[in-house]
């Protein structure tokens, strides 16, 4: 068994500025997940309903929309988003370069080791279940 605290403390800014995959979990927990995403320019993440668990998403890199239930906001770096249970969401990058985000589901939302390179790879992947 793994000590606990070797996965417990992550440099979370410098893990999501360096990935580059579309989604990459970092911790999954029994009732929370972390999981990292790189949005490229001109893509989305799609709009999507969780109606089971809150998701929260914080933005490291880039510039992009927040579509919560339909109502779009310009987001920033620096920006948190709290995406309540049951709120149909999407994430788009209107910039030049990379959104980057770290995000926190509770409960997880993705299988433990989760990691897709792209966007297509994980549409694929969702159909597949």
């Amino acid at each position: 068994m793994s000590n606990a605290n070797e996965s417990a403390i992550v440099p979370i800014l410098k893990r999501t500025l360096a990935n580059d995959d579309f989604r990459q979990t970092v911790i999954t927990g029994e009732k929370c997940q972390v999981v990292l995403m790189t949005i490229q320019p001109g893509e989305e993440i799609g709009a999507e309903v969780h109606g089971g668990h809150d998701q929260v998403l914080v933005l490291a890199e880039g510039r992009g929309q927040a579509v919560l239930d339909g109502q779009a906001t310009e987001v920033e770096a620096n920006d948190l988003i709290f995406v309540h249970a049951g709120v149909e969401h999407n994430f788009i990058n209107t910039g030049d370069r990379p959104l980057k985000l770290y995000t926190l589901y509770a409960p997880p939302e993705h299988e433990a080791g989760t990691r897709h390179a792209t966007k297509s790879e994980a549409d694929a992947a969702e159909h597949d279940h």
